[in-house]
């Protein structure tokens, strides 16, 4: 019997190797959801004079996108973002995450602005607080100001028609 321990032993690390593999190693649970989303205040994108806090959206249902102008992932949704926008479905407030404001600006003046409104966090403070882990992603924030969903990674016409659509519709109907 004790000649068989060191073969159970490495079948037992080998399919604990393979069952890690198969996992997606973009999606990082967040163990904000569920929970108040951080409170904040950051200047506007298009005018730093201006000010939004995260209490001005109180009521609503609404989308914080994380996104930079250096982030390829955020070329690559920001069509979709265009498309969504153009539907009017919520708020969506684009968060211009440790970015030079110029090219921020550049971005969206070239490409199209799909954002109710833009910030700058340029520091990237408030990203830490949401526990940004990379770019893009998006926070979905019900009325009383709660974090119900996070997404890692690009907003694809899939996941909005799968996931994040009958969720919002969900929340504006409470």
């Amino acid at each position: 019997m004790n000649r068989f321990w060191p073969f159970l032993i490495f079948a037992a690390l080998a399919a604990l190797l393979y069952v890690s593999l198969g996992r997606d190693t973009r999606d990082v649970p967040s163990p904000l959801v569920g929970k108040a989303a951080p409170v904040f205040t950051l200047p506007q994108l298009q005018d730093p004079a201006q000010k939004f806090a995260s209490a001005d959206m109180k009521g609503k249902v609404w989308l914080l996108n994380v996104w930079a102008s250096w982030c390829g992932a955020c070329k690559q949704e920001h069509p979709v973002l265009m498309a969504l926008s153009k539907q009017n479905i919520l708020p969506i407030i684009g968060m211009d995450y440790k970015d030079k404001p110029a090219a921020g600006l550049g971005v969206l003046n070239s490409e199209g602005n799909p954002y109710t409104l833009t910030i700058v966090d340029a520091d990237g403070k408030v990203g830490f607080d949401f526990g940004v882990y990379g770019v893009p992603e998006s926070y979905l924030i019900d009325k009383q100001g709660m974090i119900r969903y996070k997404l890692t990674g690009v907003i694809t016409p899939e996941n909005w028609q799968s996931t994040l659509l009958p969720l919002i519709k969900e929340l504006q109907a409470k």
